[in-house]
């Protein structure tokens, strides 16, 4: 760093015998004026002056001075809103409020009615479930009256074909009596007697039974009794008995042959 030249002292000028004293006075160079600054009042509040001649710092040049607090920056009005934009924005907002609205209402129909589907197929279904039993078993029983009907007639037929078939409804109804039974006596139809003689005489008259014909039993029956027991094997016995095992009531005679 290079050094300050000592300040130049300048000597007073000679005075001269007989000149008033009067007061030294001299122009000083700018370069001793170097930390020098001029005083006024407001040196006397403390306050560190501003301006060419603020005091210098130790070792280094003078102190730059405080910048003055700037005035604060008013901010800009706000600019005036535009209509047009408040409206779209108004619209955008009722739309998609509408929107989430109109989606939310959407759901709660759709479970709504996916609900209300559901219980009434559910209802269908358990109608229709037992709708479907009651027929199968209104079916069931039309089959079975059906099936009974058409046996009937079968078992009709048969015996109008083959009389000679009530030969063995007496052996068999014989048989059914046990071997102490006594004094056994067989009914036939007069039209079957030939038919039970030829057929079943020799059975009879080995369990000492006698065979009668009686008109009241009807053709293809015979009923036989004895001094502990009897046993009713008509056609139309033995026919409610079949029926019945399958669950069905018929009656093996004909409205016709009842009323005459």
């Amino acid at each position: 760093m290079a050094t300050r030249p000592p300040p130049r002292q300048v000597p007073p000028p000679e005075r001269r015998e007989g000149e008033r004293r009067g007061s030294y006075a001299r122009f000083i160079p700018g370069e001793e004026l170097q930390g020098a600054r001029a005083w006024n009042l407001d040196n006397l509040g403390g306050a560190a002056p501003a301006g060419p001649f603020a005091p210098m710092r130790p070792g280094g040049p003078p102190a730059p001075p405080p910048a003055a607090a700037a005035a604060p920056v008013q901010p800009p009005p706000p600019p005036e809103p535009d209509l047009q934009e408040l409206l779209h924005a108004a619209r955008q907002s009722g739309y998609q409020d509408g929107y989430r609205d109109g989606m939310a209402a959407l759901d709660a129909f759709k479970h709504s009615f996916a609900q209300q589907i559901s219980a009434q197929v559910g209802q269908l279904v358990k109608n229709f479930d037992t709708e479907l039993q009651a027929l199968e078993g209104e079916m069931a029983q039309s089959v079975a009256r059906i099936a009974v009907e058409l046996a009937r007639q079968v078992v009709r037929s048969e015996l109008e074909q083959r009389p000679e078939l009530v030969a063995r409804v007496a052996h068999d109804a014989v048989e059914a009596l046990q071997l102490s039974a006594r004094h056994v006596r067989v009914r036939v139809h007069p039209d079957d007697y030939p038919l039970v003689q030829e057929g079943a005489g020799s059975e009879l008259k080995a369990r000492e039974a006698q065979l009668i014909p009686d008109a009241e039993v009807a053709r293809g029956g015979v009923k036989v009794d004895a001094d502990i027991a009897s046993v009713d094997a008509t056609i139309a016995a033995r026919w409610q008995q079949a029926v019945s095992a399958i669950g069905q009531q018929s009656i093996w005679e004909d409205r016709r042959e009842v009323d005459e």
